[in-house]
């Protein structure tokens, strides 16, 4: 799989001088990768799949791929969203007269192969070398503008992700190895009963804070930081890609090398419940405060992404299907909502929330995608974000811990507080004349096309979950 978009690359950087050319290359590239997943997701034999081994470094540990169903649920997520955020960024990137389009095509179709690395790894190694090789790809896009302040967001994106990745992720990889003498993936964990509760404490604390990805406080600011990057960049980082890599590792930690029941033994795992809630709400609360339209999403994204770290932690199937569902669904909605954000900015060159009094009027479909969006993110029905919502509480309640009650609640209440006020003040203010929207319309075609099926699939999920539902289920067991 990883090897279709690298031929995209190539494919990219051979037609820079022919735009249309180049840009035809990546959604052609795009709908084959998801034509790929959706044939390998279709005839997979759960029983017996496929290992693919690409290396063998040291005896039993390779660099291996090997289907799984929440690996299978994420690149379904990705490589659908990947043409369509393409088409999205022709509009975006030709409208705004952004420089170095090439290379920003290119490093776009690179993330998108270290993505399909990481969901289809068999062991933590193969995960851990494509994890790094997003963290480098995505880092040009990051600093594309190529100003002091671009820079200085990428040096900051670099140091946490790197740092937090050598400095923890990959020690708890060799305390594993040395520990239980594998690094593969195995339904219900690694680890022998031998193994002392103390130890496997600290190494699920190295796991959930060395995955920087998953933007975990205090190890979240390189998210809010990277936010000078182009939209489509926003979009790639918040929901097809790079925080989606991060929770989906610790997931997937969770699941195949603690296993849920032995999450549920330890007692780390209320302490690292209560640091996700924290995150949650924190961040809910920062975003109610930042006029910034992208930073308040950025910030809406950290508290999002705890969500998935905190049912990873809860040691129950629910909670692990609500974090499995709610990479699906928060990406969505999320990747729906900073189409808009960028909509508004390439059209009215707006990026303050403070001046969008009346541009609903303008911009019809565009906020009401952003409303879809909106409503999906605080879990109302009939909306994709609903159904993770659903199951996160019914864990949450399952094993008693109020503490994530609590902070699904306060946090909806937030989402609430953040997000309809702009769509109130888009469709039911008036146009303040000191933020005059001028005479424009609608954001251009590529871009409506993109944010409109986005939104629409925010709602379809929600009446046909069949299979995002059936993968999660078959990762915990069935």
């Amino acid at each position: 799989m990883p090897l279709v978009p690298l031929l995209a690359t190539a494919g990219v950087i051979a037609t820079d001088k022919s735009p249309n050319v180049r840009e035809a290359v990546t959604i052609i590239a795009g709908v084959i990768l998801f034509a790929l997943v959706v044939t390998l997701a279709a005839n997979i034999d759960w029983d017996n799949p496929t290992t693919l081994v690409l290396a063998e470094p040291l005896p039993g540990l390779r660099l291996a791929f090997t289907p799984e169903p929440l690996g299978l649920l994420f690149a379904l997520v990705a490589s659908f969203l990947w043409p369509i955020t393409t088409i999205y960024s022709i509009g975006y990137m030709r409208s705004h007269k952004e420089e170095n389009q090439t290379r920003f095509y290119a490093a776009f179709a690179v993330s998108i192969a270290a993505v399909m690395g990481i969901a289809l790894s068999a062991n933590m190694l193969t995960l851990f070398l494509f994890y790094e090789i997003l963290t480098l790809s995505t880092y040009p896009l990051v600093a594309h503008a190529g100003n002091d302040k671009a820079r200085r967001a990428g040096r900051v994106y670099l140091g946490i992700l790197i740092g937090t990745s050598v400095g923890f992720l990959l020690l708890a990889m060799i305390w594993t190895w040395h520990v239980a003498g594998t690094l593969t993936f195995t339904q219900g964990g690694v680890f022998s009963d031998e193994v002392s509760p103390v130890v496997l404490s600290v190494l699920l604390a190295l796991y959930v804070f060395g995955t920087g990805k998953a933007a975990v406080m205090p190890f979240h600011r390189w998210l809010p930081a990277a936010m000078v990057a182009p939209t489509p960049v926003s979009a790639l980082l918040h929901a097809v890609a790079v925080v989606k890599a991060g929770v989906f590792t610790i997931l997937k930690v969770s699941v195949y090398i603690f296993g849920i029941d032995t999450i549920a033994d330890l007692a780390v795992s209320d302490w690292l419940v209560g640091i996700a809630a924290l995150t949650i709400v924190l961040a809910s609360a920062i975003a109610l405060r930042k006029d910034n339209f992208k930073a308040r999403l950025a910030y809406s994204t950290v508290s999002q992404l705890s969500y998935i770290t905190m049912g990873a932690m809860l040691g129950i199937a629910a909670g692990a299907i609500g974090g499995g569902l709610h990479i699906a669904m928060h990406a969505f909605g999320k990747i729906t909502l900073f189409f808009c954000a960028g909509a508004v900015f390439v059209t009215a060159h707006k990026s303050k929330i403070s001046e969008l009094n009346g541009i609903g009027r303008r911009m019809p479909w565009t906020m009401g995608a952003f409303a879809i969006g909106a409503v999906s993110m605080i879990g109302v029905p009939p909306f994709a974000g609903f159904i993770s919502k659903w199951y996160l509480v019914g864990g949450a309640l399952q094993t008693e811990q109020w503490i994530a009650v609590g902070a699904i609640v306060i946090s909806t209440l937030l989402n609430a507080a953040y997000f309809m006020p702009i769509v109130y003040a888009a469709f039911f203010k008036e146009e303040d004349p000191q933020h005059s929207h001028g005479e424009h319309g609608e954001a251009p075609l590529p871009i409506v096309l993109a944010l409109t099926v986005t939104a629409l699939a925010t709602g379809l999920i929600f009446f046909f979950p069949g299979v995002p539902l059936t993968l999660v289920d078959q990762m915990v067991g069935g």
